[in-house]
């Protein structure tokens, strides 16, 4: 099973910028898509973002679209969320996705969608 190590995350005043990396380990095959996810205190977990790995096709949720960026680098098997102009309302938890495959572009969007997953990292925007 793949292990997805992630690194970035922490405190931030509002306007400001942290940039996210996640990295995936362990297995050899092929994937379709990586993607992040977020949950916030009392909510549910919610889709951010997700990029497809052959041909780049980047998806974003309408609360982060002009806000965040995700990227990856095919050769480190890593994807990345930098987030700019940050809100206290994307305070939350981010957990990054990968979804197993054989390079098939699509919008994934659904936590169904993802085979794997990483622990999750804290967020926190003060006002």
């Amino acid at each position: 099973q793949a292990q997805l190590v992630k690194s970035g995350g922490g405190l931030v005043q509002a306007g400001g910028s942290l940039r996210l990396s996640c990295t995936a380990s362990g297995r050899t095959f092929s994937r379709d898509a990586m993607g992040w996810f977020r949950q916030a205190p009392g909510k549910e977990r919610e889709f951010v973002a997700t990029i497809t790995w052959r041909g780049g096709r980047t998806y974003y949720a309408d609360s982060v679209k002009g806000r965040f960026t995700i990227s990856k680098d095919n050769a480190k098997n890593t994807v990345y969320l930098q987030m700019d102009s940050l809100k206290p309302e994307d305070t939350a938890v981010y957990y990054c996705a990968d979804r197993y495959g054989f390079n098939v572009e699509g919008y994934y969007y659904r936590e169904s969608d993802f085979h794997s997953w990483g622990q999750g990292t804290q967020v926190t925007v003060a006002s």
